[in-house]
């Protein structure tokens, strides 16, 4: 009889579609929330639900039928068993998608929304229907949305999952617009329009250990070297380029490591952010590095719309609330190490602040803020 020693959100998602059961009908099941099965789902093989859930699962399994059985380690077999001897590449996609809508628009979304507690930088969530992952959307009280989309891949190779990422940007700004209309209830063309889409990998399974792990890793941070963008359709280059930077190697001045050795890998770099916990116990959690990059994207965001508006001519203004003081405050928390962070935590934080360019956009629109007050 097929068991699991340990649960995680990837197990959790895989039995639910066994039991072929929808994310609300798989709660109710279970006899937990809709949230939580969410954020299992989300989390993927990175989030390990809480002891009295590991039995609440095992008990769930212990019921199934022998149909369902069959389908479910068929699942876990195709996810776990390789073509080869060597492991599978498995990644969880973290894709964060901001825009900036306003103040007002976003004290009238966050009314319906859940609010995240101990949040310095306030904000509230809600699901998002996404069919092939799972989304939540974001609304920072100073007036940004950031959508964070989760989708597991297993790609056959670093360029397989370079070329996937780039051919689904061209979808995912259209469809966050017309999500954000629809939250708004306005018409598509009425709603504010996303500029990009940053990437977070979490490498949960791959074939290649220490110089190789870190060459993967680079380029999982900088997937434009594996990729042919000149076409109006992303074409993936020789599957021995690839292999070739794997072997010997590849460096890339935007990159700052964040890893420690023996415990993690960490990268990031202006193109995304990749990290793969070698030491669970030590590493940086899943939450931290999401939490990190949603701060991040929704001050570039609100930084965005102010040099937008001094580079069209116009004097930017915000609330009380949101002047060059709370830009000021915002600086402060992204550079400024805590007393209780580990070691790791200050590093991440550095390194995805200064290869997005945060700190410099911030020191820009705190000045022009100042200047507009007098």
């Amino acid at each position: 009889m097929i068991s699991v020693q340990r649960w995680s959100g990837r197990e959790a998602a895989l039995l639910r579609e066994a039991m072929r059961m929808t994310l609300r009908d798989f709660a109710d099941y279970l006899g937990v929330s809709d949230r939580a099965v969410s954020k299992w789902v989300a989390g993927g093989s990175a989030l390990i639900p809480r002891q009295e859930s590991q039995a609440i699962l095992d008990t769930a399994l212990e019921r199934c039928s022998d149909e369902v059985r069959a389908r479910f380690a068929e699942a876990l077999g195709q996810r776990s068993s390789p073509r080869s001897a060597l492991a599978p590449i498995v990644v969880d996609s973290h894709k964060f998608i901001p825009v900036y809508i306003g103040e007002d628009r976003a004290r009238h979304l966050r009314g319906s929304m859940t609010e995240t507690p101990g949040a310095w930088l306030e904000r509230s969530s809600a699901e998002i229907q996404r069919p092939d992952g799972a989304c939540t959307l974001h609304v920072f009280a100073c007036g940004v949305a950031v959508f964070h989309l989760v989708q597991s891949r297993e790609p056959s190779s670093l360029t397989d999952l370079a070329l996937w990422r780039y051919r689904t940007y061209a979808a995912d700004l259209p469809w966050a617009r017309g999500a954000l209309a629809d939250a708004l209830d306005v018409p598509v063309a009425q709603a504010p329009n996303p500029e990009y889409v940053l990437s977070m990998y979490w490498l949960v399974s791959s074939p290649w250990r220490d110089d190789q792990l870190e060459t993967a890793t680079r380029l999982l941070s900088t997937p434009s070297v594996l990729v042919n963008r000149t076409s109006a359709i992303p074409q993936p280059l020789d599957t021995s380029v690839e292999d070739t930077l794997l072997d010997h190697g590849f460096e890339h001045p935007d990159l700052v490591s964040f890893g420690i050795r023996g415990v993690s890998t960490g990268y990031a770099g202006w193109s995304g952010v990749a990290y793969t916990a070698q030491d669970a116990e030590r590493s940086l959690t899943l939450d931290e590095l999401v939490t990190c990059e949603l701060n991040v994207q929704a001050l570039w965001a609100f930084c965005r719309q102010i040099q937008q508006l001094v580079e069209d001519g116009q004097d930017p203004a915000t609330s009380e609330g949101y002047g060059w003081r709370f830009l000021r405050a915002a600086y402060s928390r992204l550079t400024t190490a805590r007393a209780q962070e580990t070691a790791q935590h200050v590093l991440m934080r550095e390194a995805v602040v200064n290869t997005s360019g945060l700190a410099d956009r911030m020191r820009a629109a705190r000045d022009a803020l100042r200047d507009t007050v007098g």
